[in-house]
């Protein structure tokens, strides 16, 4: 799955320091809920952040609702939520804006 979302240029410098060293309680709860090969890259020309992350269960919708409830997750997102920038061309509903894939090699 790939993502992208825009970042407060003044807050660049923080949220790559938070990425260094992630909660391991978050690590821990994206791995129970099926997410491996997560990473995320940063432009800084465009203020921009890519993400990429790897879905291995079998029922997203549930893995996803575990993580959005789990509290040391919602803590994570609270200090870098307010860091992002929503790009205006997302799909409603969406805070990371989705992506299609178009070219895969193994």
């Amino acid at each position: 799955m790939g993502m992208m979302i825009g970042l407060d240029p003044a807050q660049a410098a923080e949220y790559r320091r938070l990425h260094a060293d992630v909660w391991p309680d978050v690590l821990a709860q994206l791995s129970r809920s099926n997410v491996r090969n997560y990473t995320i890259f940063w432009n800084e020309a465009e203020a921009t952040l890519f993400g990429y992350w790897e879905y291995h269960g079998a029922d997203f919708d549930a893995d996803m609702k575990k993580m959005a409830d789990d509290p040391t997750t919602q803590k994570w997102w609270a200090i870098c939520g307010p860091m992002q920038r929503p790009l205006e061309s997302r799909a409603e509903g969406e805070h990371w804006a989705d992506m299609q894939e178009v070219f895969h090699m193994d």
